[in-house]
């Protein structure tokens, strides 16, 4: 009885001595005496390295959820997909919930490997299209590729990313786009990249087009929204032109998971966490470990 009152109910020493009208040392040594008998087992579980790093990047960056993979040598982004898939099933996605999907190398392989049977999920672009042959560019096929292995419905956004302003108005008048743009409103959830900065990614300086402000002082995007470390967005001529969700609408995502296995993204997924636009994050070790160096080096100031 005591032994149940105290593990099981979780009942103080002092509240059990209360109810059974016994002394506070009569129910430590009945409680000692379960434990010599076999009655009760104390077992401390030691967590792994990368459940270590989890739990601390949780910690760290606020998020809902984080998962940390052992640092592979082959193809560390693939190997991304099993967690991702373990966090969407933990969501509880069913026939009918909605999962955008954005761009980026990360998003594309965790695609390529391949994602949990959940029937019926719609699957949705996050962003227009972009006119770049690179493969991290191509969102629709992320979307039919998810659709396809999940066994859900894609839902595909023929639209540019970027375009004039009197051609991005045509495009969100036109009932099949509205028709994707609506539902960033009720996504259950998301898969995101972050990206490096321009000046540490110059070969994708041309694949958007912010001023020079946002360049000098980015950490890193999502979507092109780019944020500093302090988890600020950065305004950007011509950002008014983007056909994509927005930070708000993605700060509204249950579960936003960054994909992301780079230690030179830490300082944009730090800033990306810190704005809310994600609030899970599926990394291997090397990226985890520079993430919470830079905590560990410059901690947020409450």
């Amino acid at each position: 009885m005591v032994a149940k009152l105290h593990y099981q109910s979780d009942m103080s020493q002092v509240d059990i001595a209360k109810k059974l009208g016994l002394s506070t040392a009569t129910v430590s040594r009945l409680l000692q005496k379960a434990r010599l008998a076999g009655i009760v087992r104390i077992e401390v579980i030691d967590l792994s390295p990368s459940e270590d790093l989890s739990a601390a990047l949780i910690d760290g960056l606020k998020l809902r959820n984080a998962a940390v993979i052992d640092t592979p040598s082959s193809n560390v982004l693939s190997a991304l997909a099993p967690p991702v898939g373990s966090m969407l099933q933990q969501a509880g996605l069913h026939s009918g919930s909605t999962l955008g999907i954005g761009w980026g190398r990360a998003v594309r392989e965790v695609t390529l490997a391949g994602l949990p049977q959940l029937p019926g999920i719609v699957t949705i672009a996050l962003n227009g299209g972009m006119q770049q042959a690179a493969a991290h560019f191509q969102t629709n096929e992320f979307v039919r590729q998810a659709a396809e292995q999940m066994g859900g419905l894609p839902h595909f956004l023929h639209a540019p990313y970027i375009s004039s302003s009197e051609l991005r108005d045509a495009f969100l008048a036109d009932p099949t786009v509205q028709q994707v743009t609506a539902l960033w409103n009720k996504l259950d959830a998301a898969i995101v990249g972050v990206g490096l900065t321009h000046a540490a990614n110059p070969s994708e300086a041309t694949a958007a087009l912010p001023g020079e402000k946002a360049l000098s002082q980015a950490a890193g995007d999502v979507l092109r929204h780019y944020v500093t470390e302090a988890g600020e967005i950065l305004h950007w001529d011509g950002e008014e032109r983007m056909i994509a969700a927005t930070p708000e609408q993605l700060r509204r995502v249950p579960l936003c998971i960054a994909v992301a296995a780079t230690p030179a993204k830490a300082p944009g997924i730090i800033g990306a966490a810190r704005s809310g636009m994600i609030n899970a994050l599926v990394t291997d070790a090397n990226t985890a470990q520079a993430i919470l160096d830079r905590l560990s080096a410059a901690p947020q100031k409450s």
